[in-house]
């Protein structure tokens, strides 16, 4: 299994993309995703002007460090919270791009505090679609989450939501305005507040047990270099209302607690509120619009005509009836080899 491990080696991903003299924008940008991402896209193409929007002032600020802003420097930082459509539109003036980042993440979070997830994930999609359409944007990508595809959680509930109001999106911008797509996945190794660093932390602290939520669950995964890569490819091919879902490695948890830690026990501390066994990205219902390719899939908005679509041109094919897929019956799996070559530097 070839691996994508570094989000500047975009060739095998977007070769026909061009974003020089562009400008573009992500929500979100002082995230791990948003920082690899604007690293890779000003490493790699002579953009006009990359636009950081988010909310918190002290990220910001580290992250002018690594990416200072200035004369001649395409980088800007605008201070900014999706709830605030206004805000939104100022930024977005003259932007080709959106990539929408920005969201309240974590699961627990979310069900201890849901009027504030609701009025970021839900309200703040509908702010980005209107500020788009309002500033003459040519395309935006939303990330999503597996937590999205048959949600039992709050966070999933409202990153379906939000999916759902992205792809209407293309019925509201009109024949010339901005089209919209998705980009939904598994958990990122190496993300803040994922499984991966609080083992590292854990293992580094001396325990003699990693605790684990269930000992049968499993996970996609997929790496931040080939997150960047997948959604700069995604703005190659989309044509709008697609939400693409890259074919990545699933691995269950107790594999990953045994490549990082290596005869350590575990402790099963029972799954938390709102948390799945296993993860689907794409269901049995949506297998009858979604459409396979050698590296992906893509679901299709039910105003999409399959065979009118340009996907043929890319061997696309629709899935066998009942297809779904989940982290517990997928093919792909994450050897130990891989993982401990990524997470481990081994």
């Amino acid at each position: 299994m070839k691996i994508e491990t570094n989000a500047d080696n975009l060739q095998p991903f977007s070769p026909h993309l061009d974003l020089n003299d562009k400008a573009i924008l992500v929500t979100g940008g002082t995230g791990s995703f948003g920082r690899s991402f604007i690293k890779a896209v000003l490493k790699r193409y002579k953009i006009r002007r990359c636009i950081v929007f988010s909310r918190d002032e002290l990220k910001q600020y580290e992250m002018s460090q690594e990416f200072p802003a200035g004369p001649g420097l395409p980088i800007r930082y605008f201070i900014g919270d999706v709830r605030d459509v206004e805000r939104l539109e100022l930024a977005m003036r003259d932007v080709d791009y959106v990539v929408h980042a920005a969201a309240l993440k974590h699961v627990q979070t979310a069900e201890y505090n849901p009027f504030e997830c609701v009025k970021t994930n839900i309200h703040g999609a509908e702010n980005v679609v209107m500020a788009a359409i309002r500033t003459g944007v040519k395309k935006v990508i939303a990330l999503s989450t597996d937590k999205a595809c048959n949600p039992i959680n709050l966070y999933g509930a409202t990153k379906l939501a939000a999916d759902k109001i992205f792809v209407a999106g293309n019925n509201l911008s009109g024949a010339e305005g901005p089209i919209f797509s998705v980009v939904r996945y598994g958990n990122v190794i190496g993300s803040r507040g994922s499984v991966v660093p609080l083992f590292k932390k854990l293992i580094a602290d001396g325990v003699q047990e990693l605790p684990i939520t269930d000992l049968r669950m499993t996970r996609f995964w997929i790496t931040l270099g080939h997150g960047v890569a997948f959604v700069l490819s995604c703005f190659d091919r989309m044509e709008g209302g697609e939400i693409f879902v890259p074919k990545i490695p699933s691995m269950k948890i107790t594999d990953l607690a045994n490549c990082m830690a290596p005869g350590l026990a575990h402790r099963e501390v029972g799954i938390r509120p709102g948390e799945k066994l296993h993860e689907v990205m794409i269901s049995e219902d949506d297998a009858r619009t979604t459409i396979e390719f050698n590296d992906r899939y893509a679901i299709l908005a039910p105003f999409m005509n399959v065979s009118n679509s340009s996907f043929e041109k890319f061997n696309g094919q629709l899935v066998s009836a009942g297809f779904r897929y989940a982290s517990d019956t997928n093919t792909n799996c994450f050897s130990p080899d891989d993982f401990r070559q990524i997470v481990m530097g081994e």
